[in-house]
């Protein structure tokens, strides 16, 4: 009977065995975490990032609302009646950049406005419903924007451009999906 309650008990030489083999697997790990953790995409395709989705409910008449997409700052803004309708006013030839309002805005959902937040001057941030036209103004050189985020006056060559964007549903947007 001592025989078989002494090969029951585990050895030392049991112990060891496992030890070895725990930490054989532990450096097998350790030396396959590097070529694991290649696979995963680098900060600049993450930063890339897919589409985003932004509720439009929490956002009243008349504010804006700023948020990021690919690192890229974003001005959605609510607009009201008044500002549509002095974006629509403006004629072209006023312009620096002509543009229709209706060519920046998705038909029949005018009073929302998508675009990009940095001045194309030099990229600065513009501020929101300042200068003479509501806008946003550049501090920066003096650039002015309208209502619809058109250059107006100042040294910025172009109009904030519009990101791609469409509508989800009546109440959210997807930016970053053209519709």
């Amino acid at each position: 009977m001592a025989e078989t309650t002494a090969a029951q008990e585990p050895t030392r030489r049991d112990f060891l065995f496992l030890a070895t083999g725990a930490m054989g697997a532990v450096g097998v790990a350790a030396a396959a975490w590097p070529f694991i953790a290649q696979l995963a995409p680098d900060a600049q395709t993450v930063a890339a990032g897919a589409p985003i989705e932004v509720d439009l409910t929490p956002i009243a008449e008349g504010q804006i609302v700023k948020l990021f997409w690919r690192g890229a700052l974003i001005f959605v803004r609510n607009r009201t009646p008044a500002e549509i309708e002095a974006a629509r006013a403006t004629p072209l030839s006023d312009l620096k950049d002509p543009e229709p309002d209706q060519a920046r805005v998705t038909e029949g959902r005018e009073n929302w406005l998508i675009i990009y937040g940095n001045c194309t001057h030099l990229g600065c941030v513009p501020l929101d419903f300042q200068g003479q036209y509501g806008g946003w103004f550049c501090p920066c050189h003096g650039s002015v924007f309208d209502t619809s985020g058109r250059i107006r006056s100042g040294p910025a060559p172009i109009n904030l451009p519009v990101p791609p964007y469409r509508f989800a549903t009546d109440t959210s947007i997807v930016i970053g999906e053209e519709a």
